[in-house]
């Protein structure tokens, strides 16, 4: 098994990430709780570590499953989780202040049934709280030995340097990753993103790897999303904005990228999920990918598509097709 080193930091992180929005309690969700545990058995049996969860997946019933699951298991496993999404009505129950914080850590070591997180995550920015309010108070989990590690998920590139910036000055923990979205139809934090991580120090957590579906082929063009995927369950949402996603992401530019993905993977008689995740796995930049599974099958799937090699021609089509991609907004929040 190969390992990479998380940004600047001392820990060391599977190619693979297992991202756990799929599991819950109740037996309707994507992954309910038995199936959840025997994909957290085989991630782990095949020798990968790192696990992502947030107390805003399923209500927070995701972290729950995933503690239960990793309880016999847990030194082998690099926790990740993540905290900023309203968890409730009052103006403190979100964002990155030290109120909601200090709440949000002690509810998720509680439902993940754990002493410590490995990696603890700032989900989304919060323009109404100082980032050094925000560092300071991270600052204090990682002191006390709640939180070994700190990352962000969704930031700018100036957000970071202004959190790294922060960290510096207080004399305090800096982050040591970034989690975006990053794929073949995303490719926003290409031109300032990942230099602004190379050089500040944080290791880069690919999420959306397919794009929600559509690099591996789930949808088509002018159809709308097929019962009992991710995609049908936002279109049911009433959410304006979560109906702005799924239009943003069945775009006619996302189609064009995928039918020459389709054209790629028929020609080296391959799956589509296993060009799109060859192509990503061979990022550079690429800590580690962010995999949603919703069953064991899948899971295995998956993995052996983030070591699928593509030719280098391959990689060259693919990247000219998804030129557009780059800097470009990024699809949706993990």
């Amino acid at each position: 098994m190969h390992y990479m080193t998380l940004g600047r930091s001392g820990l060391r992180v599977s190619r693979a990430c297992l991202g756990t929005m799929n599991f819950g309690t109740d037996p309707r969700a994507p992954a309910p709780e038995p199936e959840a545990r025997r994909i957290v058995e085989a991630f782990l049996d095949a020798g990968h570590n790192l696990v992502d969860t947030a107390d805003t997946y399923r209500g927070g019933t995701s972290e729950e499953v995933v503690g239960r699951a990793i309880a016999h298991r847990r030194a082998e496993v690099v926790l990740a989780t993540k905290a900023a999404v309203p968890q409730g009505p009052g103006p403190n129950d979100r964002g990155l202040s030290r109120a909601h914080l200090t709440r949000a850590l002690d509810a998720s070591l509680r439902r993940l049934g754990t002493d410590y997180i490995d990696l603890y995550q700032c989900h989304v920015p919060d323009a109404e709280t100082p980032i050094e309010e925000t560092m300071a108070t991270l600052d204090t989990f990682v002191r006390s030995g709640k939180v070994l590690y700190l990352g962000c998920s969704n930031f700018t590139a100036a957000g970071i340097v202004e959190s790294q910036w922060a960290a510096s000055r207080q004399g305090g923990t800096p982050f040591v990753s970034l989690q975006a979205s990053y794929s073949l139809i995303a490719r926003a934090i290409e031109p300032e993103i990942m230099p602004t991580c190379r050089r500040l120090g944080l290791g880069v957590l690919a999420y959306s790897p397919l794009g929600g579906g559509l690099l591996a082929g789930r949808y088509r063009r002018g159809a709308p999303p097929q019962e009992g995927s991710r995609l049908a369950e936002w279109s049911a949402m009433p959410s304006p904005a979560a109906k702005a996603y799924v239009d943003g992401l069945l775009s006619p530019r996302h189609f064009d990228i995928a039918d020459e993905l389709l054209a790629v993977a028929a020609e080296l008689e391959a799956a589509p999920a296993d060009v799109a995740l060859g192509w990503l796995g061979a990022r550079p930049d690429v800590t580690s990918v962010v995999l949603g599974p919703r069953t064991a099958d899948q899971l295995t799937a998956n993995l052996a598509g983030l070591t699928y090699e593509l030719p280098p021609l391959a990689i060259a089509r693919l990247d000219e097709a998804s030129r557009s991609t780059v800097g470009s907004p990024v699809t949706g929040r993990h």
